[in-house]
């Protein structure tokens, strides 16, 4: 590198004087006070202000008389009072100061200043969602706010006859980026973000001549409906819809909820009004604003986050993992009448028209309760597993009852005389459109016990209804919870909260079609025994551990559950079942850990037909020889259904 001695500066400092005194006519008095940085000898940054304007053309003029040495860029930008000269070995870093002289001007600027007189009240209005947009803009108006706006909200303001001061008016600086840069300057942020409690936070307002902002109306682009969309979207559209100066403006307007209120909801509109309209200022109002928008940009975030990871990585588990909740409503109780409850939808991107219980439609009857949630959503994962025309009964969230016939009347009364007594005051739940036949033998069926009782359900469950069908069960009573359901998608997360964390793990969505039920004792099943064998094992993974299914002819017998030994509930299995036992086909959620004089043996004596198991027991060996002592096939899947 050339460098030049102090010595060889001043000399040529001398020369140059001559010059730099003739130019200084043609330079403004409006100076900045700037820092000037050198590579060379004047390596000390030095402050310098409009007296010293000849040291600096010196070192200017000094500058460009060594262009035989190396190459000096000159650039300059001129606006608002700003200056820059940038060089490969000259940099010129400038500040604004105050005018010494307010007619002169560097350049004039291209926007009008429209710099906000302090003390006026400003409200700042952004939005992609314009619903309501006029009420909010008139009302406002209307209590003398002074609208700032952007863009397309702007003109949409304009042309439902409100004044709007545009925010580059403000900023004095043009919407750039494609629209990236629009509201990221002092002249906005500092606005909403300055203390009026704080004596320098508004001096240094008035220095800059900023006006503060007493209200901010912004939501964001719809990044979430954008890449849920039907089409899809592509990643580099995803990526324009993600927000930026939005979220900046809400959290600085949260951040100063005790000077600034912050709107994120169109549904707050009209309480904005109301509150502004009062004399008197409520803490809790401006809290609950400012609440709602950070959780307003925190689900907003957890949405992009979640997109990002699906395209980069995409696998289930990620290192952190956040779940947008929404609440749905209020429920009158927990499980018990002592804990108080409420009710979520999940708003993760991946539960978007997915299905599910907490997206179903009610057409009738009391609200849902706490309890209502867990068993509907039992039922009708049980019967959407189903292909053929299927009835599932459940209660407490275990089915009590299943059958699949070609004529669903025929599976619903199969379903209950599974067990009667379990599904009085149970969930009922269809994978067919409920008709008016479906419907009448819903409200007049009698219970098998004594054939008189009329058959009472908290809720019905289907995927779709007539309107004949719809009629007639909302005649049956005045609470009967009707729901409308869309199939739960498979490949779901599954969550569960244990003290302190959370588990997760892939939904259950196995289905017969996706095993092999492997014969391993000598006798093998006839095929109408594999398909009871099939049947049970599809019934017995949504009963609760341990878990015993005992079916015949697509037809649920008995069932045994949440029993600390598999014994206890074979017993329950075949003491409902009774007679029906024989030749039927038992499925285990488990292996049986022992046959002899245990579970197996005793199933065996019963006239079970076939048993289907997961198999994997230290003592396989001993169910094997147990079943063929009997002559019982027995089926190994290879696969454990436990539900806890």
């Amino acid at each position: 590198m050339f460098v030049l001695g102090a010595s060889s500066a001043a000399a040529t400092t001398a020369a140059a004087t001559t010059a730099a005194a003739t130019t200084a006519a043609t330079i403004p008095s409006r100076i900045l006070s700037g820092t000037l940085h050198s590579p060379y000898s004047l390596t000390t940054p030095h402050n310098f202000s409009s007296h010293l304007l000849s040291k600096t053309l010196v070192f200017f003029f000094f500058s460009f008389f060594l262009s035989d040495f190396f190459f000096v860029a000159k650039w300059y930008w001129f606006s608002n009072g700003y200056v820059q000269v940038r060089s490969s070995s000259l940099h010129f870093r400038g500040v604004p100061i105050k005018a010494m002289a307010e007619t002169d001007t560097i350049a004039a600027s291209k926007f009008a200043s429209s710099s906000s007189v302090p003390g006026t009240k400003q409200a700042l209005i952004s939005l992609s969602d314009k619903k309501d947009l006029a009420f909010v803009g008139n009302g406002l108006q209307e209590l003398g706010y002074t609208i700032v706006s952007t863009g397309g909200t702007a003109s949409a303001l304009e042309k439902a006859g409100v004044a709007v001061t545009k925010v580059e008016q403000l900023t004095q600086f043009p919407e750039m980026l494609d629209g990236r840069v629009k509201t990221l300057h002092p002249n906005i942020h500092g606005g909403i973000l300055a203390r009026r409690d704080l004596k320098h936070h508004i001096e240094a307002l008035n220095t800059h001549g900023i006006g503060t902002f007493d209200v901010v109306v912004v939501n964001l682009y719809p990044f979430y409906d954008k890449v849920t969309s039907a089409g899809g979207i592509e990643f580099e559209d995803g990526i324009e819809n993600i927000d930026i100066g939005g979220p900046a403006m809400i959290r600085a307007a949260a951040k100063n909820h005790k000077d600034v209120l912050v709107v994120v909801d169109t549904e707050d509109y009209p309480g904005l009004l109301e509150f502004l309209k009062g004399n008197h200022d409520d803490e809790k109002f401006r809290l609950k604003l400012a609440w709602k928008a950070f959780q307003h940009v925190a689900s907003y975030d957890s949405a992009v986050s979640e997109w990002l990871w699906k395209q980069s990585v995409g696998d289930k588990f990620p290192p952190s993992l956040t779940v947008p909740l929404s609440l749905k409503s209020s429920l009158r109780y927990g499980e018990n009448p002592h804990q108080k409850a409420a009710f979520y939808v999940d708003k993760k991107l991946s539960e978007v028209n997915a299905g599910g219980i907490a997206t179903a439609i009610q057409h009738h009857g009391k609200e849902m309760s706490y309890n209502n949630y867990l068993d509907a959503d039992a039922a009708w994962n049980c019967v959407c597993e189903f292909k053929n025309p299927t009835c599932v009964v459940v209660k407490h969230t275990n089915p009590c009852g299943v059958a699949s016939r070609d004529d669903i009347l025929e599976a619903y009364r199969l379903a209950v005389k599974a067990d009667p007594v379990s599904a009085f005051g149970g969930i009922v739940a269809f994978n067919v459109e409920i008709d008016e036949a479906l419907a009448k033998e819903i409200r007049e069926f009698r219970s098998p016990t004594d054939g008189e009782t009329r058959m009472f359900y908290e809720i019905v469950v289907a995927p779709s209804y007539t309107e004949k069908g719809l009629e007639i069960l909302r005649g049956k009573s005045k609470t009967l919870r009707i729901l409308e359901a869309k199939k739960n998608e498979a490949g779901k997360l599954s969550l569960r909260q244990v003290g302190g964390g959370w588990l997760a793990q892939d939904s259950d969505d196995l289905t017969p079609q996706d095993i092999k039920f492997n014969v391993v004792s000598g006798k093998a099943p006839q095929d109408d025994e594999l398909r009871d064998a099939e049947f049970a094992w599809l019934c017995v993974k949504h009963v609760k551990s341990n878990a015993i299914v005992i079916a015949k002819n697509n037809c649920m017998l008995g069932m045994g559950s949440g029993q600390p030994n598999r014994v206890e509930s074979l017993r329950i299995a075949m003491r409902k079942a009774g007679d029906d036992v024989k030749g039927a086909a038992l499925a285990s959620d488990a292996f049986f850990p022992f046959a002899w004089k245990d579970a197996v043996e005793e199933a065996c004596e019963s006239g079970i037909g076939v048993i289907a198991e997961p198999g994997g027991s230290i003592r396989d060996q001993d169910a094997i020889d147990c079943c063929n002592k009997y002559g019982v096939s027995l089926l190994f899947t290879n696969v454990r259904h436990f539900r806890h």
